[in-house]
């Protein structure tokens, strides 16, 4: 077992949720070997090609990789792993949200601009004779339309991606989001909270509800307040200075201040140390994908092994 492979005991947890089959002729490469060696691109940022040669052809290892990107496959293995920690009672649903800029490696930009629809393929045409190494991308999510459709823009770190993301109180990811880096952390506020989808063992509705939630001023506006209300979440999120001062000139109309609890406010620092552990990915930390959702399929792989050795 190389460093930052997985163990015994860790791969006998992923291992019942894995595919069973490509949907394609011919037989699946060692689940164990190829995973290991997505984890170490991961792990260290190496080009795909340079992959050592006991992960086998690097080619698969990326082709595995991007499947399971644009299937959802890494999103499940990580809702499963999550799923038992809460079945045992691990998960701590005083939750933080907060988000990172990641800064994009000039290999990140170029990537063909096209819709999920189109009847393109690697190596010929739909309608043509695909090449020998063709590979169909059917259940690719929409991407394209130039750098905003793939997670890329421009923010004062330069050429970036945001990650937007919600962790629970042990500092663990629960859901995560990509987007370009000038966007604003409020505006992807609801998403974050709407993509926690924490399974029961057995019979049982998602858990979808945290405990409360503490997140820093960039989420104190109105629809952000207004939404935790809805579905009856506890928060503490601080009040703006300009928010604070429009409210105390309108006097009696300008309503009660909203309430804050300072110790629970301490808590938030969970989120950052989630950031951190998933930034000790330099794959993570640098964006190399040229791909907005193989990206993402990047930053959530990393995730199930924070969860996995926490």
């Amino acid at each position: 077992m190389g460093r930052g492979a997985l163990t015994g005991a860790e791969w006998e947890r992923l291992r019942p949720f894995l595919p069973v089959s490509n949907r394609r002729c011919g037989r699946w490469r060692e689940h164990r070997q190829v995973i290991d060696g997505i984890l170490h691109r991961v792990r260290t940022g190496v080009q795909w090609r340079d992959l050592p040669e006991r992960f086998g052809p690097w080619k698969t290892v990326y082709e595995r990789h991007r499947l399971w990107s644009a299937d959802g496959t890494w999103e499940r293995l990580l809702r499963q792993v999550q799923a038992e920690a809460d079945a045992a009672g691990e998960v701590d649903w005083d939750i933080s949200v907060d988000s990172t800029i990641v800064r994009a490696h000039q290999h990140a930009a170029g990537a063909r601009n096209q819709s999920a629809t189109s009847p393109f393929l690697k190596g010929g045409w739909a309608r043509g004779t695909p090449g020998r190494d063709a590979v169909a991308e059917p259940c690719r999510p929409a991407g394209g339309g130039g750098a905003g459709g793939e997670g890329l823009g421009r923010s004062r770190g330069g050429f970036t991606s945001k990650i937007h993301l919600s962790a629970d109180g042990c500092c663990r990811p629960l859901s995560l989001i990509v987007t370009p880096g000038q966007r604003a952390d409020c505006t992807q506020f609801i998403a974050v909270l709407e993509k926690i989808r924490v399974p029961r063992i057995g019979r049982g509705r998602p858990r979808k509800k945290p405990d409360s939630l503490a997140a820093d001023r960039a989420y104190s506006n109105g629809p952000c307040r207004d939404f935790l209300r809805r579905r009856g979440i506890r928060h503490t999120i601080p009040e703006k200075t300009d928010s604070q001062a429009a409210r105390l000139r309108k006097g009696s109309r300008g309503g009660r201040p909203p309430g804050f609890d300072e110790d629970r406010y301490k808590k938030r620092s969970a989120v950052e140390r989630a950031i951190n552990k998933l930034k000790n990915s330099r794959a993570v930390a640098t964006r190399y994908d040229k791909r907005g959702y193989v990206y993402l399929g990047t930053v959530t792989a990393a995730a199930p092994v924070i969860w996995l050795r926490t």
